[in-house]
């Protein structure tokens, strides 16, 4: 279950990183947000999506990288309050990346609910991903059996409601399509 830990001053990247290396959290508006250990078709799911991520980069090479969580994302490069680890990123821009993970956001992130935490990445990360400027991002939904995909780019905000039975393009290449009847989740 995601939690936020009140404070009446709001924490910051350096608070985050001072966090016990066994403690699983987000900063988001200053605020961290406590994360549950992922469940086992959580990982079943992120390993399967984040693999055919892989596979489909490397055969194109390319400065696209998929990073899967844990993997710590500071938004907004100005702003030293948002700090999130999607369970999938995608970078095409390698100036973002860093020893400490990607500074800037991401061109795709994918996230897999975890049961507890459902308005954290359908409200909360949607808005933010959406103000730092995420060009896709996806909500895979194991309980539903959804995929919510969301083009965000201002010229074409778009969302799309997918099933654990179809194959769906990926919006920002033109050859990735990610067949979930295949990955026989």
């Amino acid at each position: 279950m995601s939690e936020a830990f009140a404070r009446a001053n709001s924490y910051t990247e350096e608070d985050y990183y001072n966090l016990p290396e066994n403690v699983h959290a987000e900063l988001i508006d200053g605020q961290i947000y406590y994360m549950a250990a992922p469940s086992r078709i959580h990982q079943k799911i992120l390993n399967a999506v984040n693999n055919t991520i892989f596979n489909y980069l490397r055969s194109k090479g390319g400065p696209c990288e998929v990073c899967p969580a844990p993997f710590s994302v500071r938004l907004f490069p100005e702003n030293d309050k948002n700090v999130v680890e999607p369970d999938i990123s995608v970078i095409c821009d390698p100036g973002k990346l860093t020893d400490r993970g990607c500074t800037g956001a991401p061109d795709w992130i994918v996230e897999v609910i975890s049961p507890g935490n459902s308005s954290h990445d359908y409200v909360r990360k949607l808005n933010l991903y959406m103000d730092a400027g995420v060009r896709e991002y996806w909500i895979v939904d194991p309980l539903s059996t959804k995929i919510f995909v969301y083009h965000l780019e201002e010229t074409s905000f778009k969302a799309d409601s997918y099933t654990f039975q179809d194959k769906i393009k990926v919006y920002i290449y033109d050859d990735l399509w990610i067949d979930f009847k295949a990955l026989g989740l």
